[in-house]
Formats: structure tokens, sequence, C-alpha cells
């Protein structure tokens, strides 16, 4: 049995994309971070900070979205989504696990002080300004040097699903017009069965009230 604990939009799409690349048969438990369904003793129990994802996979227990795409490569090592030490892209692909995460916590604080404050008069416009301008410096050091399909020389991997799955939130608070290497490289990712089969079991989320939070409305 294997079953994802997922809140749509979440890190666990990370996770629901890449087991439907390996065509793994999985259930998938739906939650919301605002009804308080992750902070029960129960959810807890499989993620002990209350977030998601968490994977139940036979009789193993797993969390963090990173880690649980490097085990389920290690035990689904065909289609080859992940290179092993020694390979020629190892490197890189650490690198890209370890760049994701470092987009993923500017668009969480940028989450933090735009979507979920109950008053939003206690947003910062200097942090919510400075927050803005690294992530868009991160896509750009990305734009500038994009000479490739995917993040691997070697072609599609598990580091294109944790990359690109920041798209999915930075987009909501930077133009992606301004960068169109990294677009076309999405849309590219994007028509991919494995990615649509993921989207189409993703669920409706509720992060988010509008497509887009221009800066030019924060104060001074």
């Amino acid at each position: 049995m294997i079953r994802l604990h997922h809140v749509p939009l979440g890190r666990s799409f990370r996770v629901l994309w890449l087991m439907e690349e390996l065509g793994l048969d999985f259930e998938v438990s739906y939650y919301s971070i605002r009804d308080g369904s992750m902070r029960t003793e129960a959810f807890r129990a499989l993620s002990p900070a209350g977030r998601v994802p968490a994977l139940e996979y036979g009789d193993e227990v797993l969390f963090e979205s990173g880690a649980i795409l490097q085990w389920l490569c290690e035990q689904h090592p065909e289609p080859r989504l992940q290179p092993g030490p020694g390979a020629a892209d190892r490197a890189r692909y650490l690198e890209f696990i370890g760049y994701s995460e470092t987009m993923g916590c500017l668009v969480e604080n940028l989450n933090l002080n735009r979507v979920f404050l109950r008053d939003p008069a206690e947003a910062s416009p200097t942090v919510i300004k400075l927050l803005t301008a690294r992530l868009r410096a991160a896509l750009a050091a990305m734009e500038a040097r994009w000479d490739r399909e995917y993040c691997l020389a070697s072609g599609f991997s598990a580091a294109d699903i944790m990359f690109s799955y920041g798209f999915e939130l930075a987009r909501y608070y930077v133009r992606f017009d301004e960068f169109p290497r990294l677009q076309a490289y999405w849309d590219r990712l994007k028509e991919r069965p494995g990615y649509q089969r993921a989207k189409a079991r993703d669920g409706e989320q509720d992060l988010y009230d509008r497509d887009f939070y221009p800066l030019e409305e924060v104060s001074a």
C-alpha cells in the first residue's frame, strides 16, 4: 500500500508527480492548510512538523519532499530518474535538489507575508520587497545559464520535478515573461504525461485567492 498525504499545490505535488512518472499505484489523502487537519495527533505521527508531504509506503513512513523523491528513486531505479554516486551528473543533481529549497524558502516567506497573515497590515513592505527581489534573482541566475533541455545533461530526472515545482508558486509573485528560457523549459515539462496525470489528481488549491500578487501594491 502506498498513500500520499497531500495538499493541493503543496510541496507534496513533487511526490505526486514523481510517482506518476514511476507508474506507481497509490492513494491520495487530501488536506488543507487552512482547516487544522494537519495539526491532529494522528497526522503529526506521520509528519512531526505537521506538514506535507507524508508518504506511507508499506511499513515505511517518510516526510520531507526531497528525501522522499531520492528514496523513491532508490526503490525504483528504472527509469533512472536519479544519477547514483559516481555518475557524471551526480554533483549537478544534488545542487538542483538543494537549490530547489533555496527558492522554496523564499516563496514560503512571501506566502506568510502576503497570503497567510490574518491582518495584512502586519506584513513588512521592506521584507516583501527584499524576498521578491531575492526570488527574482534566484530565477534570473538560472535563466542566465540555462542552455539545456533539462536540469541534467543526461535528461529528465527527479531534479526537474524538485526544481520546476518552485515555478508553480513563484509565478504568483514574479512574471515569467522575464525568464523566457525557464518558461520554455517549464512549458516542455508540463507536456509530459506524468505531469498531466499528477495535475489531474492534484485537487483544488485554496492557498491563493488570485492569480498574481503585484509588488506595486505593497506600500512603501
